[in-house]
């Protein structure tokens, strides 16, 4: 089958490594892709929010399926647009429809739907610009650390956690009356600060059904010790060693079962991956978030790791043969480490030139794009996150080692990235 994908990060670049490994795939597209993804298919200058022109594509190429990679597009209702038109109903659309992509687009709505269906997460209460006054005195009553959330999509920084009140009245008088992320945080919710260990997992549900396709810790502070700023991942591993069947089993019967099934009860149309932003808290699982797409770095350690046909299995998702889908893993540990532009996350400058990416051999490693494009004959820098360097290893440790090797023949001005990736599992 044609096969599109919308994207242009590493995310992609993991997808589209994977999705060309299946017999059930013949041509792919993706779209706008970067340097990395054109070695695995045809890169089209197409934004992932223009419908119209993904459409045109759509049937010029004959594509069969769309596997949508970031969340906007689903929030913006891309399911919907395809269901809605007779000469595209028949394309396999990845990815939820626009009244369940809020499981996501809206933290406010994802909290209520955990609290109508006993799915654990942090207490929380929601504020606007009307109850602004009513926000600063919850803050002001609220125990230390905080956690503000703007409630729509901000490009993974609209949460905060703060460990004062000045900083959090700050935060909130940011988001509510300056618009910090514009309509997203018109709306702010405040949360109880759970204090555990982050992970994240993974399944495909066709609504009804589900398989977990794996598991993963992302590290989001920029420096080493999990410090400073939050960026949108500067590393995971996969698997997590404290993720034993007794984690695992309470996260899919106190968590995972009760979403697919407050899914189907509130008729959600949901066709896709669903991300379980978890918080370990003394071997209790509370969900943080739910995102209705794979994560980015994680997606750069699931998909190396899942054994499975990706494609066969979002075939399955389709034709309602989920459940008899065979979900197999490869042994090893993955990690992947991510290069960043100097700056990141703050301001930084794009279009240097990176050295070094054809410098090594090695089945054991890989390199996935995040923030490229070429120039010419050059691939250079256009992000903050730049490239994503995934390694096979018998330990985690390994992994993380064989990685920064491949990083250390790499270049490119202002270039960083963690070296303690791992560090809690040594």
């Amino acid at each position: 089958m044609n096969i599109l994908l919308l994207g242009s990060g590493g995310r992609e670049n993991a997808l589209a490594w994977k999705m060309v490994k299946s017999h059930h795939c013949d041509k792919l597209f993706i779209a706008p892709g970067n340097a990395g993804t054109a070695a695995y298919g045809t890169n089209l200058d197409i934004a992932v929010t223009d419908f119209e022109a993904i459409k045109a594509v759509c049937i010029s190429e004959k594509i069969n399926m769309v596997v949508v990679g970031p969340e906007e597009p689903l929030v913006k209702g891309i399911y919907d647009f395809f269901q809605e038109d007779a000469a595209l109903q028949h394309i396999n659309v990845v990815g939820p429809s626009a009244a369940a992509a809020q499981l996501e687009g809206s933290k406010a709505f994802s909290k209520k739907f955990m609290q109508r269906h006993g799915i654990p997460t942090a207490g929380y209460a929601e504020f606007t610009a009307d109850t602004y006054e009513d926000g600063k005195k919850y803050i002001a009553a609220h125990t230390l650390p905080i956690v503000l959330k703007a409630d729509g999509l901000a490009a993974g920084k609209g949460v905060v956690i703060a460990v004062t009140q000045e900083e959090a009245q700050k935060v909130f008088e940011e988001m509510i009356l300056h618009k910090q992320f514009g309509e997203a945080s018109s709306k702010v919710v405040i949360e109880e600060f759970l204090q555990g260990i982050e992970v994240s997992v993974f399944a495909l549900t066709d609504g009804h059904v589900y398989q977990i396709i794996g598991h993963a810790k992302d590290y989001k502070r920029i420096g080493e010790g999990d410090t400073g700023l939050n960026t949108g991942g500067m590393g995971c591993v996969s698997p997590v060693p404290f993720m034993d069947e007794v984690f695992m089993q309470k996260v899919e019967e106190r968590i995972i079962q009760p979403t697919i099934a407050g899914l189907e009860k509130e008729n959600l149309t949901y066709h896709g991956f669903v991300f379980f932003g978890l918080m370990n808290v003394k071997g209790e699982p509370f969900v943080i978030e739910y995102n209705c797409r794979m994560g980015d770095p994680e997606t750069e350690v699931v998909m190396p790791l899942l054994q499975t046909d990706i494609v066969g299995l979002f075939a399955a998702m389709d034709n309602g043969t989920l459940m008899d889908a065979n979900i197999t893993f490869y042994p090893q540990s993955c990690a992947t480490v991510m290069a960043v532009s100097g700056g990141y996350p703050g301001d930084y400058q794009k279009n240097f030139r990176i050295s070094g990416l054809t410098d090594f051999h090695s089945e054991e490693s890989m390199i996935f794009h995040a923030g490229t494009k070429l120039a010419g004959d050059e691939v250079v820098t256009n992000g903050g996150r730049v490239l994503a360097v995934t390694s096979y290893g018998n330990t985690l440790s390994e992994a993380v080692a064989r990685s920064k090797k491949v990083l250390e023949k790499i270049s490119f001005e202002g270039m960083y990235y963690r070296k303690d990736i791992g560090y809690e599992f040594d």
